[in-house]
C-alpha cells in the first residue's frame, strides 16, 4: 500500500528556480533529490507513490534512466503533488477541486421540523408538511405589535449575517419565517395586515437574495417576484425599485444585460414615481452602470457613472431620509462600485486605485464585501499586467472568505483562477495555486 499522499509540496521548494528549473527540463534526477532535501520525502517513498520499483527510482537518481512516456511523468506528478502547468502537463484532477468543491451541493435531507433543505427545497418541490405546518401556524396564536417587531429584528439579523457570512446557510430560516408570516396574514384584523404584507415583501427580497448568493437563480427570481407582487399591493414604489435593483444585479452575473439595463431603468422610474430620493437613484444608476459596462458600452457606463456621482452629492446631508435598506451605499460604496464598473469595462488603470481605496476604507463587517472587491481588485491588477500583485490580491480574497458560505464568492474564485492559466508557470501563480488548495481543502 503507498500510503497517504503528500498534501502539497512545501511552497518554499515550488517557487524555488533550482525546483523550477528541474521541472520545466523534466530533469526527474534532480526533481527526486530535492523532493528527498527539501520535502522528506525518500527514494523508497516516491516509488511507492509513483508506482516505480525502488531500483528504478535510484536509476534516475543517479542518471542512468530518463522518464519519456507521458503517463509516467503523469503518475509522478500526481504522486509527489507537482502541480501539472510545471512538468508542461494540464493541471491534474487534484489540482483545484471542480465547481463541486468550492460550491458544495446540498443533499436533500429533513431539517428536525419536517421541512425540506437542500436541494429539494431549491428545486421547488412542495414540502410533505406543508398542510400541517399551516393548520399549526394559524392556531399558534394572534398577532401584535410584538411579534411585529420580533420579526422585525429576525429580518435586521438576517442581514446582518447576509454581509458577514454569505446569505447561502440562511435559505430555511428565511423561507421559514417568509411562509410563517403569509400564513398569518390571512388570520389577523386588516390594521395589522398591512405590516404583515410589508414584513413578507421584504423576507420575500430576502430570500431571493439568499438564493442569488448561492446562484440558483431561478428560484431567486420567482422570490424576487413574490416581493414585487406583495409591494405593488401596498403602492411601495421605493421598495419596489429596491426589489428591481436586485433583480438587475442578477441579470447582470447571470449573463443578460440587456435584461440587466431594462430592469435598473425601470426600478429607477419606481424611484422617481416615489420622489426620486437621490440616494436611492445614485444606487440605481450604479446598477445600470453595472449593466452597461457587461454590455461593453462604454458612453452609456460613463454617463451612468457620472449620474450616480450627481445624485450622491445631492443625497449628502439627507441620508437620515433615505430608506434603511439603502443606506448601506455610502461614498465608499460609491468608489468602489465605480472601480469596479470601470474594471468591467477594461478601464484597469482608472479602477485599481478607485477598488483599492475602497478596499481599504471597508470594515470587517463587510466580509463577503471585501472578498468581492479584493477579486475584482485582482482583475483588475491582472488587466494592467500586474501579476504578483494580483495573486496577492487574490490571496487577501481567499482570506476572507474563509468564513463565507456564498456560491458567489466562489464563483469569483472559479473565474479568476481561470484567467490565470497563461500563467500557469509563473512564481506568483504556483504559490496562488498552493493557497487556493489549502483554501478549498
Amino acid at each position: 500500500m503507498p500510503g497517504p499522499r503528500p498534501q502539497g509540496l512545501p511552497l518554499e521548494l515550488l517557487t524555488s528556480p533550482e525546483w523550477q528549473r528541474a521541472c520545466r527540463q523534466r530533469d526527474f534526477a534532480s526533481v527526486f533529490r530535492l523532493v528527498k532535501v527539501k520535502a522528506g520525502i525518500y527514494p523508497s517513498r516516491v516509488a511507492a507513490l509513483c508506482g516505480m520499483t525502488p531500483s528504478r527510482v535510484g536509476e534516475i537518481m543517479s542518471g542512468r534512466r530518463r522518464l519519456a512516456h507521458i503517463d509516467v511523468i503523469e503518475r509522478v506528478a500526481d504522486g509527489l503533488r507537482i502541480p501539472g502547468a510545471m512538468l508542461g502537463l494540464a493541471h491534474r484532477p487534484w489540482e483545484i477541486p471542480p465547481a463541486a468543491a468550492t460550491e458544495r451541493p446540498r443533499q436533500r435531507r429533513s431539517a428536525p421540523n419536517g421541512t425540506a433543505t437542500g436541494s429539494e427545497q431549491d428545486s421547488g418541490e412542495a414540502e410533505p408538511r406543508k398542510e400541517l405546518d399551516e393548520l399549526l401556524t394559524l392556531a399558534d396564536g394572534r398577532v401584535t405589535r410584538s411579534t411585529l417587531l420580533a420579526l422585525r429584528s429576525s429580518v435586521e439579523d438576517y442581514w446582518r449575517r447576509d454581509d458577514e457570512h454569505g446569505g447561502a446557510s440562511m435559505r430555511p430560516a428565511v423561507v421559514g419565517h417568509l411562509r410563517y408570516v403569509t400564513y398569518m396574514m390571512g388570520s389577523v384584523p386588516a390594521p395589522l395586515r398591512r405590516d404583515l404584507q410589508s414584513l413578507a415583501a421584504e423576507l420575500a427580497r430576502l430570500a431571493g437574495w439568499a438564493y442569488f448568493d448561492s446562484r440558483q437563480y431561478s428560484t431567486a427570481r420567482s422570490h424576487f417576484t413574490q416581493a414585487l407582487r406583495l409591494s405593488h399591493g401596498q403602492d411601495d414604489h421605493l421598495f419596489m425599485a429596491n426589489v428591481l435593483s436586485c433583480m438587475s444585479l442578477q441579470a447582470t452575473y447571470d449573463g443578460q444585460p440587456s435584461d440587466a439595463v431594462a430592469l435598473a431603468c425601470k426600478a429607477q422610474d419606481a424611484a422617481r414615481t416615489a420622489g426620486g430620493q437621490p440616494l436611492v437613484m445614485s444606487m440605481l444608476h450604479m446598477r445600470e452602470a453595472f449593466a452597461q459596462a457587461t454590455l461593453r458600452d462604454g458612453a452609456s457606463c460613463h454617463q451612468a457613472i457620472g449620474r450616480s456621482r450627481d445624485a450622491y452629492e445631492q443625497a449628502r446631508g439627507q441620508e437620515g431620509e433615505a430608506p434603511s435598506w439603502v443606506r448601506y451605499f455610502d461614498e465608499t460604496k460609491l468608489i468602489v462600485d465605480t472601480g469596479i464598473a470601470l474594471a468591467k469595462l477594461g478601464e484597469s488603470e482608472r479602477a485599481e486605485p478607485l477598488i483599492a481605496e475602497g478596499l481599504r476604507r471597508e470594515t470587517d463587517a463587510q466580509q463577503r464585501g471585501r472578498a468581492f472587491h479584493a477579486f475584482w481588485l485582482a482583475t483588475a491588477q491582472l488587466q494592467m499586467g500586474r501579476l504578483e500583485a494580483a495573486c496577492d490580491s487574490a490571496g487577501l480574497a481567499l482570506d476572507l472568505s474563509a468564513s463565507l458560505d456564498s456560491p458567489r464568492v466562489a464563483g469569483h474564485v472559479r473565474e479568476f483562477h481561470r484567467r490565470l492559466a497563461p500563467y500557469a508557470r509563473e512564481t506568483p501563480v504556483i504559490a496562488f495555486e498552493q493557497r487556493l488548495r489549502e483554501a478549498v481543502g
